[in-house]
């Protein structure tokens, strides 16, 4: 009899906006995360044997599509603190969402870290003979979170981070603009998790394309619990602050260049030229020997359908948050 209470308060809170979205960023996280960081400890432990770069970028990429399909319908299915941030300074959703979402996210990303960490448990012990390395070639602290290679100074890594998660912000508006070139209803999760691939094939060498402070800073502090120590937050010249300011930055300004240079420019009530042709040319004329009526080749026919209909502005159609 006690239970039932209880029970129906529980239901009551389940079915809470907040509650729906935060449980919706949690596990569209953990479900990227896993797949994700399950394809570089592939990678890693096996010295490529099980796999490789490429596989790294179709783990993360066909996980944010099995992300979208998870929770896209609830809460967008972000999965990226740097999105959030760039809808929410955009005006595309409230400022009181932020926290929920990066909540969710966060513990979702911390969880599947957790995961991976007791699923890979033995490969990691056996590859580095019980040490828990940050560099050389037995580290595996790279499995969880991106490291600057020699390569990279911290700045050239910032700017680089900046530029590839203003790309992804930049795609992903293009990808939902219902007035532009948008992916087929149905297909969005398959296109973004293409594009994050993409990103990660063709740019992804110099920083790892971490991209998402979701996905870089939780792994990052389960390696410091799990006893890989504060030389994950010193390494490369303590780049973990890079991995959660950069893709920020960059989330903004790639939205911001796509809402000015691309969607400010399309027409509130774009032409058709099938449309414009039609009214200038539907004419209609009488022979004077046989009384009979020809009609321009550019009248429609009996079954073409009527004049276009053009749906509202993006902004009150289909919110950008929605991917």
């Amino acid at each position: 009899m006690s239970s039932r209470p209880i029970y129906s308060r529980l239901q009551a809170v389940l079915k809470s906006e907040m509650v729906r979205e935060f449980l919706a960023e949690f596990i569209s996280t953990f479900v990227m995360m896993v797949f994700g960081l399950g394809s570089v400890a592939h990678m890693v432990l096996k010295d490529k044997e099980y796999g490789s770069f490429l596989g790294v970028n179709l783990g993360f990429g066909f996980g944010v599509t099995m992300g979208v399909h998870v929770a896209g319908g609830v809460s967008g299915a972000h999965m990226n603190a740097a999105v959030t941030f760039a809808n929410c300074a955009l005006g595309r959703m409230p400022w009181k969402k932020l926290p929920v979402y990066v909540l969710g996210q966060f513990l979702g990303s911390f969880s599947a870290s957790a995961s991976i960490y007791f699923l890979f448990y033995t490969a990691i012990e056996q590859f580095a003979g019980g040490d828990l390395l940050v560099k050389g070639p037995k580290a595996t602290a790279n499995i969880f979170a991106t490291y600057l290679p020699e390569h990279m100074s911290v700045w050239r890594g910032f700017l680089d981070e900046v530029f590839l998660t203003g790309m992804l912000q930049l795609c992903i508006f293009a990808i939902t603009d219902q007035h532009n070139s948008p992916a087929q209803k149905g297909t969005e999760a398959l296109v973004i998790g293409v594009l994050v691939c993409v990103i990660g094939v063709s740019l992804g060498m110099n920083t790892g394309y971490a991209i998402n402070p979701s996905r870089d800073l939780p792994p990052r502090l389960f390696t410091f619990i799990a006893g890989w120590g504060n030389q994950v937050f010193r390494d490369g010249g303590s780049w973990w602050w890079v991995p959660v300011v950069a893709p920020i930055l960059g989330a903004y300004i790639g939205g911001i260049v796509y809402l000015v240079f691309i969607h400010s420019s399309i027409p509130q009530d774009p032409q058709r030229l099938e449309s414009s042709v039609a009214r200038e040319d539907h004419r209609i004329t009488t022979s004077p020997k046989n009384n009979t009526t020809t009609t321009s080749p550019f009248t429609p026919g009996p079954g073409a359908s009527g004049p276009v209909q053009v749906d509202p502005l993006l902004s009150g159609s289909m919110p950008l948050e929605r991917f």
